[in-house]
């Protein structure tokens, strides 16, 4: 059988950097081939090669028995090839009739003139809408859907144009249980009509349950491919990373001992107006990490979201080491020792437009800035000092404090965004979604990053929907549900069926 695409001895240079260096990848006609590697792998540069946004410096391409020595993103899309990525490229100014066709409109005659056929794309709209799982109309905006339907509407978007070839780029991230489910089961219903799928994600557990062959990358080089069912999650993770991952992240002392060392901080009786959280106490002690488990919406960012003031809390009293902080807005909590790091990382988390060195200078000048923000001044030898430091000590991989954070990978990306708070001097620190779209490596960094801020005294708050994640870094897990508190739970004993439970119970 014949591959439907074949990537041979595929290279891309940039200035100063190899990102690509002799890569061969193929796609067979039924299969899930899963592309794994640490973020600056060069996972989405070959990906971007094959969707025609990049040009490979040499290597060549055969796509349907067609060669090309590069690609066009005109005959990448003609080539039957669709890449779903991570980041949406959805208008949610449009409705999703308008998304699903956009610079592809079906055309029938009238009187001789060609005119859009409305009818032909609202029958294929519900047909493919019908198959993803989206139970709203066509003509629903798309800035009204939930982030897991948007995904999924991209995903529609790529059956639409009838490709052969769809690559994946984590497409788990935002979608629950249930979901994934669906979007696994209809993988499964295009693999048997003979399309190929590339599928990248840094959940191990979903590259076995999915995946027919894995292809490995590391720093830009090819390490190899192999049967999915001949590598164990260890060994995938021994080929991307080259060295062994902890499994677990705990303090040295047990939860009971660390809830003997003294309070740095307390939240009591948080309530926001809107419901969304209620009554929620909680203390922090010195040298732990507390966990925030439950569904989506079940009160965890919520609540965070008001102790930090980015949405008013209606009731409710926060204390930093027996003091009480007065918060209204973040301003006040960057002024007063908080730090916040957002589950959207790109869209909240730094300036697109900053380097590396704007960016980690940002809080620190708010934490020295005067009159409410309006006073105070720029020091460019501060700027430098802040972030040499950052980058030594967090081992940002960049090339240098003037790199722009944009280019960087996503757990480089989340170091620059602790190295502003870090900078800063924040004495609490809530990590929300920290790892989210990270590679596992990465991940391990982070993790470790966050046990060693805790030991040198600093206060470590982490909200994560992966229960491993929790199980694995937290030394005590708060589990919500409906808005609630409902258990705080020792992260050692505690078990991912224990958190399911309280988390979806009415108890």
């Amino acid at each position: 059988m014949e591959p439907l695409i074949r990537m041979v001895g595929i290279t891309k240079t940039f200035p100063g950097v190899k990102a690509l260096d002799g890569i061969s990848f193929d796609i067979m006609p039924g299969e899930v081939h899963v592309l794994v590697g640490e973020n600056g792998a060069g996972k989405s540069t070959l990906m971007k090669i094959l969707s025609g946004v990049y040009q490979p410096t040499s290597g060549k391409i055969i796509c349907n028995g067609h060669e090309y020595n590069q690609l066009s993103t005109k005959t990448s899309v003609e080539e039957g090839i669709a890449i779903v990525y991570q980041e949406l490229s959805v208008i949610n100014e449009l409705s999703i009739l308008e998304n699903l066709f956009v610079g592809k409109l079906p055309e029938k005659k009238f009187l001789g003139i060609p005119i859009v056929d409305f009818k032909a794309m609202e029958d294929r709209a519900k047909s493919v809408l019908e198959q993803v799982g989206i139970r709203h109309s066509p003509a629903t905006l798309v800035g009204d859907l939930a982030v897991p339907e948007k995904q999924l509407c991209e995903i529609a978007k790529a059956l639409v144009s009838g490709a052969k070839v769809i690559v994946l780029d984590e497409p788990t991230t935002s979608l629950t249980t249930s979901e994934v489910d669906r979007l696994h089961g209809l993988i499964r219903e295009l693999k048997a009509k003979g399309c190929g799928i590339v599928y990248i994600s840094h959940k191990m557990k979903e590259l076995k349950a999915i995946g027919d062959r894995i292809t490995v990358l590391k720093d830009g080089t090819y390490v190899g491919t192999y049967p999915a069912d001949s590598l164990s999650l260890d060994d995938i993770i021994k080929l991307m990373v080259g060295r062994e991952i902890k499994g677990t992240y705990f303090a040295d002392k047990t939860a009971d001992e660390l809830v003997k060392n003294p309070v740095i901080f307390e939240a009591r009786n948080i309530t926001r107006s809107d419901g969304t959280c209620r009554n929620v106490s909680f203390e922090l002690h010195e040298g732990e990490i507390l966990g925030f488990a439950g569904l989506v919406g079940a009160g965890r960012t919520e609540t965070m979201e008001a102790v930090f003031g980015a949405v008013p809390k209606s009731a409710g009293q926060v204390f930093l080491r027996g003091k009480e902080l007065d918060i209204h807005e973040p301003y006040a909590a960057i002024k007063q020792g908080l730090g916040m790091l957002t589950e959207d990382r790109r869209k909240l988390g730094f300036a697109k437009n900053f380097t590396c060195k704007e960016n980690i200078a940002v809080e620190p000048y708010i934490k020295e800035s005067t009159a409410g923000g309006l006073g105070g001044f720029l020091d460019e030898s501060k700027e430098n000092k802040w972030a040499s430091e950052q980058i030594t000590a967090l081992n940002v991989k960049c090339t240098g404090p003037e790199q722009m954070t944009v280019d960087l990978s996503g757990g480089n990306q989340q170091k620059v965004i602790l190295g502003k708070w870090l900078a800063a001097d924040s004495e609490i620190l809530i990590f929300d979604e920290p790892t989210k779209g990270i590679d596992i490596g990465s991940k391990s960094e982070i993790y470790i990053l966050m046990r060693r801020l805790a030991e040198h005294g600093r206060g470590v708050l982490m909200i994560s929907s992966e229960q491993t994640e929790l199980l694995s870094v937290c030394d005590r897990i708060a589990v919500f549900h409906g808005g609630e508190l409902k258990a705080i739970l020792d992260g050692r004993t505690a078990t991912e069926e224990e958190i399911v439970r309280i988390s979806t119970s009415e108890q």
